[in-house]
């Protein structure tokens, strides 16, 4: 499985940004700019609230395993591998969303003198907050989940083949 890459989000937050910002003259030049949702940084810190309780779970778990403790649960590799699968498709969402607000953010930075506009702005800047959240907790999620044997610096042969 391969690991998150910050120059990928990056890339997808840039590009989500610029067409965000075009579309939003655009939108605005023709009529009225769609609203950013209250409802959409709420949501994704939700995620990241889960991503971060999924990964302090397991990390937890992982550790009673490693110390051998009687009343230890065991964690499955399939649902580890699943938690950073979430974890990643969350983190480039996050991604996405964040680079959306953002061009629209960016786009309504020039009408704050407009209440409306101002809570919009943000609206968008607390979604650019909360989805940077969901890529952290994804990251720790990641890190959390990856084996001993899959470290750069360390042998593992045969974690390297798979």
């Amino acid at each position: 499985m391969k690991e998150l890459r910050i120059r990928t989000l990056a890339a997808v937050f840039v590009v989500a940004g610029v067409l965000s910002w075009a579309g939003a003259r655009l939108w605005n030049s023709v009529g009225t700019l769609p609203s950013v949702p209250l409802a959409a940084p709420i949501v994704l810190a939700l995620i990241a609230a889960v991503l971060t309780a999924t990964a302090l779970s397991l990390r937890n778990r992982l550790k009673a395993q490693r110390e051998r403790r009687p009343d230890a649960k065991g964690v499955e590799p399939l649902m580890a591998a699943r938690a950073v699968v979430f974890g990643q498709a969350s983190a480039l969402v996050a991604a996405l969303v964040a680079g959306m607000y953002g061009g629209v953010g960016v786009f309504l930075l020039e009408y704050l003198d407009v209440p409306a506009r101002r809570d919009q702005a943000i609206y968008a800047g607390f979604s650019v907050l909360a989805a940077i959240g969901v890529i952290v907790a994804a990251f720790f999620l990641e890190r959390v989940c990856k084996l001993p044997e899959d470290d750069d610096t360390g042998g593992g042969g045969a974690a390297r083949a798979t």
